[in-house]
């Protein structure tokens, strides 16, 4: 059975499917009369048309689905991860919002799916071109140093994780880099250019990070909020290591989700 997180977005991507070719056969039964006044070919042609579209729409989520649940890509379902992001995620804001889903959960289940699309195409990327990227209220909200511009600054301390950040990315050779806010990580991305991305952060701006940086793949890893969102938050280092793992080494093994 899928997972609570992957179920909210399995089950909102079908409604929305349902819901658009439930409009679209509106939208062809209300003019029908009238296209045949136009031409009489006009009814089958228009016809024909939206059985296309319904027909790849249902041939598209159903392959996203299977890759979702095997782990792995099927028939280059990963392909499909463009039309999640740029397409389908914005109108399933939508739909979740009328069928009263908070926005928080339906970004944490875009999250985790874009994850298992990016994990089920199986690609190794080179250590020097994965870029860590990490905010900055990971850092000890008391800390005088400023790593932002230089994370190797870092005294290692111990009272924040930025300390193991910095270890795991001289263990493999990764470039890790602390943001400020969206504007400040999208330059460092260009900056980088990295082949693959491990971001930590809220769901909104993994969410819209996400988003900004497709096509690159982007592994998405939720921040722990002990103390309220953006004030000393935290980050479980053993997800991040274990992401690191898997893009430097290839590893295509779809870890089991914990929801």
């Amino acid at each position: 059975m899928p997972e609570p997180k992957k179920r909210i977005f399995i089950g909102l991507i079908v409604f929305t499917v349902f819901l658009i070719t439930a409009i679209t056969v509106g939208l062809y039964l209300i003019p029908y009369i009238g296209l045949r006044n136009i031409h009489p070919l006009a009814p089958t042609v228009v016809c024909v048309t939206m059985g296309l579209v319904i027909g790849t729409l249902i041939v598209g989520v159903t392959l996203l689905i299977s890759t979702l649940m095997a782990g792995k890509e099927i028939f280059f379902a990963s392909k499909l991860r463009g039309v999640v992001v740029e397409v389908l995620f914005p109108i399933m804001i939508l739909v979740g919002r009328l069928l009263g889903i908070s926005k928080e959960k339906i970004q944490q289940s875009f999250v985790e799916v874009n994850n298992l699309l990016v994990r089920a195409k199986c690609n190794a990327a080179r250590p020097e071109r994965i870029l860590l990227l990490m905010p900055h209220c990971l850092q000890f909200s008391d800390c005088g140093i400023k790593i932002t511009s230089d994370v190797n600054k870092c005294q290692a301390c111990g009272k924040c994780k930025i300390k193991d950040l910095v270890e795991l990315a001289h263990r493999y050779n990764v470039h890790l880099s602390v943001a400020t806010g969206g504007t400040l990580a999208r330059r460092r991305v260009a900056e980088a250019k990295p082949q693959a991305i491990i971001a930590v952060a809220c769901e909104r701006d993994l969410t819209s990070g996400i988003q900004d940086s497709y096509p690159l793949p982007v592994i998405g890893i939720l921040n722990d909020r002990p103390f309220g969102p953006c004030f000393n938050t935290s980050v479980d280092i053993s997800k991040v290591a274990e992401a690191l793992e898997y893009l430097a080494r290839g590893r295509c093994e779809t870890p089991v989700s914990k929801g």
